[in-house]
């Protein structure tokens, strides 16, 4: 699915919005992320690389189309080669509960215990959605900050890398849709929306709860490289993966859905990235659907 550009929005449907329904719009902009804690004094310092040996180095990485990349006058590689501004998760705290994707997610029963304290969530913004027969959301958002992070505006109006989203979330059969995925890119102002790209999907229902589910499908090369793929399967319409793990193989199921912005246009300074997840009340606590391994990330396009 291709990203949705500025038009109409997003209702309260459960799948993919069509082209006649309402598009969210982004929500207020978080407060800026608390500074972070200085180092460890005593550290070792590593030897930094000369001007033109990090331009080797980073052209050699990021193979730019032409091979070559001009950067502004107040830009230098070395600087660049310590920032890593591309082909690097943008988000902090990708994995705050530290689940592995590659088991199932751990049993987990009701519990009483605020989110924030079951994990490392430094730098997501985090609210509760109330919902009707003891259902919730769970909100988590953060924005990047693509020229802190890095980048700058010439390759940006230019160049238009990819900027990719993905995310993996646990099929908890706690409803029918236990996820949503909702992301803008937004001009300096972060309010101007020049893309976005929101979807609710449904899970299959095939398999026992609790299987991770990708909502982005990856390139071939890409997947098996990340998920130790021996083998891709298509079963009715979706996208599988055996991926070994110990003496088993676990299969999970990966909607054909693409979180790739590609060719959107110039003026892009911030991605504002936001996933809901489904919580069910129950006598003991809060049964919860967990998510994992978000990532940002700005390549060049292939």
């Amino acid at each position: 699915m291709q990203e949705v550009r500025e038009g109409p929005a997003l209702g309260g449907g459960m799948q993919e919005p069509s082209s006649t329904q309402e598009l969210p719009s982004p929500p207020p902009p978080p407060s800026p992320p608390s500074p972070a804690a200085p180092e460890t004094p005593g550290l070792p310092v590593p030897e930094q690389p000369t001007e033109g040996y990090a331009q080797q180095l980073l052209l050699q990485e990021w193979a730019p189309p032409g091979g070559s990349l001009e950067l502004p006058p107040r830009l230098t590689w070395k600087l660049l080669f310590l920032q890593r501004p591309l082909y690097r998760n943008l988000l902090r705290s990708p994995n705050p509960e530290g689940i592995n994707i590659y088991e199932p997610a751990p049993p987990t029963g009701p519990t009483q215990q605020p989110l924030e304290t079951l994990g490392n969530f430094r730098g997501w913004h985090i609210k509760t959605e109330k919902l009707q027969q003891g259902l919730s959301w769970t909100v988590k958002q953060q924005s990047v900050d693509l020229l802190a992070e890095g980048l700058w505006e010439e390759l940006l109006d230019v160049e238009q890398p990819n900027i990719t989203v993905m995310d993996w979330y646990e099929d908890s059969r706690l409803d029918v849709c236990v996820y949503e995925l909702h992301v803008w890119l937004l001009a300096a102002d972060r309010r101007t929306v020049i893309a976005q790209h929101h979807v609710a999907p449904r899970t299959s229902g095939r398999g026992p709860p609790g299987h991770w589910v990708q909502v982005r499908l990856p390139t071939p090369s890409a997947t098996r490289t990340r998920a130790f793929a021996s083998q891709d399967l298509t079963e009715g319409g979706e996208q599988g993966l055996w991926v070994p793990h110990k003496n088993f193989f676990l299969t999970l199921v990966l909607p054909q859905v693409s979180h790739v912005f590609r060719q959107y246009g110039p003026g892009v300074r911030f991605v504002h990235f936001l996933h809901k997840t489904k919580n069910r009340m129950e006598h003991g606590g809060l049964l919860q659907t967990r998510v994992t391994d978000s990532s940002v990330s700005v390549q060049f396009r292939e």
